[in-house]
């Protein structure tokens, strides 16, 4: 089952979900996930820390540690549905496709869009999906690939598989996507039908798992079918090859480190 073009990498939103709990810094971050075995990371604008006007700095980093970077991930207080804020939006798309654009391969990720303003639902896609579509451009011309990571969380504008649906019949070609298991699951979606109808879109794959109830749980202990979704998405043409393990639960929120080293062992376990 194993497959050498297959990468495994983790997500840093398990350790910038303790927010204030959290006291430490990019290092450290960077060494736990090396340590935990994994091959790359992706990493936030929350927590780049004092990387975040040193590229080159961070690229010597992750190479000590034998890390790649996969992709740059940032958000929006503007939740990417706020007309007046598209300006600014793109700048900051701007600003980290230049960073990530040190990195051979590393991708932008643009967060969930979420309501944040008044105005109808509806109205919204059509401002994310300009928002989306212009940094995708900027990505573009600076030949760094740009992707939408919907998520579940709260005020999100793409929760169900109709959400997806309508943001998704506004986005360029081009624009890809992380699909997040966790996320879909939540969201009531089949996960094999909704990897499937936009398979062209997928980049890389957020891998986190949900009990029953939608509840963030260690990866191999929901209902998340891990090697039905990786071999789904390695049939997606313009898939990467890697796929990044993010943790939400709360065995996470105690000890991220150790969360993370064992979803590690879990994946080996079952053949990746």
């Amino acid at each position: 089952m194993h497959d050498a073009a297959l990468k495994i990498g983790c997500q840093t939103f398990t350790w910038e979900m303790l927010g204030k709990g959290w006291s430490g810094g990019p290092d450290d971050l960077v060494r736990a996930i090396a340590d935990g075995g994994y091959a790359g990371l992706e990493i936030t604008d929350t927590m780049i820390g004092h990387y975040a006007l040193k590229p080159v700095d961070f690229a010597r980093t992750l190479a000590e540690a034998g890390l790649t970077l996969v992709s740059f991930a940032f958000g929006s207080a503007s939740g990417f549905t706020v007309t007046e804020k598209i300006a600014s939006d793109l700048e900051t798309a701007r600003r980290w496709v230049d960073f990530a654009a040190n990195f051979p391969g590393a991708m932008v990720s643009m967060g969930s869009a979420t309501v944040v303003s008044d105005g109808p639902r509806e109205d919204k896609f059509a401002i994310a999906a300009e928002c989306y579509n212009r940094a995708t451009e900027i990505g573009r011309s600076a030949g760094v690939a740009v992707a939408v990571h919907p998520s579940s969380h709260h005020n999100t504008l793409l929760f169900t598989r109709a959400d997806y649906d309508r943001l998704f019949a506004l986005l360029e070609p081009r624009v890809g996507w992380v699909p997040d298991t966790g996320h879909i699951l939540r969201g009531g979606q089949e996960i094999g039908d909704t990897l499937s109808a936009y398979r062209d879109r997928i980049r890389y794959v957020h891998l986190k798992d949900v009990d029953a109830g939608g509840i963030w749980a260690m990866l191999g202990e929901g209902v998340c079918h891990v090697p039905a979704v990786i071999s789904a998405v390695r049939a997606a043409p313009e898939f990467t090859g890697w796929i990044v393990v993010e943790e939400e639960s709360g065995h996470a929120g105690t000890d991220p480190a150790a969360a993370v080293r064992k979803n590690r062992e879990t994946l080996r376990r079952l053949g990746f």
